[in-house]
């Protein structure tokens, strides 16, 4: 949300602005499910799952934590809000992230196990991922070691990097679409406006879709676009992680875009000089206005990373880390759940 006072944008779950220190004001939580509506939601899954509580609302979908009833796991039930199921465009776009999802057979890539659509109801089975989200890490210490942020940051370029070899452009890579396993894993979620190459395009030439924070200058214009505008958002979401903010901010989503197309960031260690050069040299990389001038794969981002992990000394494992995260850098269980 935006400062009242000097108009700083911060995360929603910030109680005090990052820059002027002003409270910001309550976000009223909604309340529990009706049990009218669990119950609706148990039907519609067969009685499959046992719908616990709600965890978490998005802009598409509330969330729900459930029990697989066979098997007595915790999973993560997405259900699309009512009077968007009623939109045709928007139905289709959210069985599109299912689909676009589930082709994508990755480690650290959350990927849906069920689909359904009863009457106005569609909905997404998830995995629970228990270790938090990066939004939580942002909301609570604002910034991350650059050890951490580089081993985040690699994990999500090779998932990004297999996305992108089988056709799919996430388009709206940023923290709040982070979430860790137990492990300090970090997986990439919510492939809900992913525009995949067997999808016909849903969206009219023009018309920019997003987070205007996150969005790469492509992007932000309404072009068409590839995976190096995710690599883009990948260097917006490291310099956040970094510096505590964004590298671009402005009172509306319009502006935010035409800094984005049109201004040049302030380079990371002009904000933190603890950054180490190489660090921040990676990052700014990524946040080349032409897509030429990026790196060209996540994989060529992922490998950067990992180098310059190897001369701290803590070189990432590939694959998974699965070990514990270093302290102070997990979340507690996030109520951001996909």
């Amino acid at each position: 949300m935006f400062c009242p006072e000097c108009g700083t944008w911060n995360r929603g779950g910030a109680s005090a602005c990052l820059r002027c220190a002003a409270a910001l004001p309550d976000v009223p939580a909604r309340g529990e499910a009706p049990d009218a509506l669990i119950t609706a939601l148990r039907q519609a899954t067969g009685n499959r799952y046992r719908v616990l509580r709600r965890i978490g609302s998005g802009g598409m979908a509330d969330v729900y934590l459930v029990e697989q009833e066979t098997l007595g796991r915790p999973l993560v039930l997405k259900v699309m809000h009512a009077h968007l199921a009623r939109d045709p465009e928007m139905r289709e776009r959210f069985r599109r992230e299912a689909e676009a999802a589930a082709r994508l057979v990755h480690p650290l890539i959350c990927v849906p196990f069920d689909y359904g659509e009863v009457g106005e109801m569609v909905y997404l089975i998830m995995p629970h991922l228990s270790g938090g989200g990066l939004a939580d890490v942002l909301s609570t210490a604002h910034i991350m070691p650059p050890v951490r942020v580089a081993e985040v940051g690699a994990q999500i370029a090779t998932a990004l990097d297999h996305a992108h070899r089988h056709g799919v452009v996430h388009r709206d890579v940023k923290p709040d679409n982070v979430l860790f396993d137990e492990d300090g894993n970090a997986y990439l979620t919510d492939f809900g406006i992913a525009t995949a190459q067997f999808h016909a395009r849903l969206t009219a030439s023009g018309r920019a879709m997003g987070t205007p924070h996150y969005m790469a200058p492509e992007q932000a214009m309404g072009r068409t676009i590839d995976g190096r505008a995710d690599l883009y958002a990948m260097g917006v979401m490291m310099y956040e992680c970094l510096v505590g903010f964004p590298p671009f901010d402005a009172a509306d989503a319009f502006a935010v875009g035409y800094k984005q197309v049109h201004e040049a960031p302030v380079p990371v260690r002009d904000v933190n000089s603890d950054v180490p050069e190489e660090l921040a040299a990676i990052v700014m990389r990524c946040l080349e206005k032409t897509p030429e001038a990026r790196y060209q794969r996540g994989a060529d981002l992922a490998a950067a990373l990992d180098a310059w992990l190897h001369t701290t000394g803590t070189p990432r494992q590939s694959g998974v880390r699965g070990r514990t995260p270093v302290s102070g850098t997990a979340a507690p269980p996030s109520t951001r759940q996909p």
